[in-house]
C-alpha cells in the first residue's frame, strides 16, 4: 500500500514536470514569434505568463522535499527525485530567458528593423527542439536521445558565433546600428543559454538512466563510446 502510494506520487511528479516543460517550451516559441512578427502585445503576454512556470517550480520542489522526507527513497527512485528538483530549476531558467527575449524584442520594436530575422529563428527553433527532446528523453528514460541533445548544442553555438560576427560588422560600418545590434546579440545569447539548459537536462537524464555523471567529461563519454 505504501509502495503504491509512493509510485503514484512519483507519477504525479513526472506529470508536473512535463506540464512545466510544455509551458517553458511554449514560452520560447511565443517569444520567437513575438520578435519575428514585431508583436509587442504577444511579448507582454509571455512576460506575464512566466509566473505560471515559477509556480510549478515551487510545487515540484515542495513535492520532491516531501517525497525525500516521507519515503526516504534509494537507488533509482532517489535519482529520479533529485533529478526532478534540478530539472525544474533548468526549466524555470528557460522561461526566464524567454522573458528576457521578449523584453529585448519590445525595445527593438521601437526602432526600424536592423536586418531580416533568419539566423535567430534558426537558433531558436534548434534550441526549442533541444528542450523538447531533452524532456522526451526524460519521459522515455532514453539516454541515447539525451546524448543526441548534448551533441546538438554545438550547432546552436556555431549559429551564435556566426550571428555575432555579422552584428559586429553592422556596428563597425554604422554606429547608428549599435543599440539594435546589441539587443539582437542579447537575444542570441539568451537562445544559446536555452541550449545550455537543455544540455543540462539531457545530462541529468543520462544520470537518471545510467547513474553516470557526465558533466565536464570528454566527448567519448558524452557520446556513450
Amino acid at each position: 500500500m505504501i509502495q503504491r502510494h509512493f509510485d503514484e506520487e512519483l507519477a504525479e511528479l513526472k506529470t508536473k514536470l512535463v506540464r512545466m516543460a510544455g509551458l517553458a517550451e511554449d514560452q520560447i516559441d511565443k517569444a520567437l514569434t513575438a520578435m519575428v512578427n514585431r508583436d509587442s502585445a504577444l511579448a507582454c503576454r509571455v512576460i506575464e505568463r512566466d509566473h505560471k512556470v515559477n509556480a510549478l517550480d515551487v510545487e515540484i520542489d515542495e513535492a520532491c522535499i516531501e517525497l525525500l522526507a516521507l519515503h526516504q527513497p534509494a537507488a533509482r527512485d532517489l535519482r529520479l527525485v533529485t533529478t526532478a528538483m534540478k530539472l525544474s530549476t533548468e526549466l524555470e531558467r528557460i522561461s526566464d530567458l524567454a522573458e528576457s527575449i521578449c523584453e529585448r524584442a519590445i525595445e527593438l520594436n521601437e526602432e526600424p528593423q536592423l536586418k531580416p530575422y533568419i539566423d535567430i529563428p534558426r537558433m531558436g527553433n534548434l534550441a526549442r527542439m533541444m528542450v523538447k527532446e531533452s524532456i522526451d528523453a526524460f519521459v522515455k528514460e532514453d539516454a541515447k536521445l539525451a546524448r543526441k541533445v548534448i551533441l546538438d548544442d554545438d550547432s546552436v553555438d556555431d549559429l551564435m558565433e556566426q550571428l555575432f560576427r555579422e552584428l559586429l560588422s553592422f556596428m563597425v560600418e554604422n554606429p547608428h546600428t549599435i543599440s539594435r545590434a546589441i539587443r539582437l546579440s542579447f537575444i542570441a545569447k539568451s537562445l544559446e543559454r536555452v541550449g545550455d539548459h537543455a544540455t543540462n537536462i539531457a545530462e541529468l537524464v543520462v544520470y537518471l538512466v545510467e547513474g553516470k555523471i557526465i558533466r565536464h567529461t570528454t566527448p567519448p563519454a558524452i557520446s556513450g563510446r
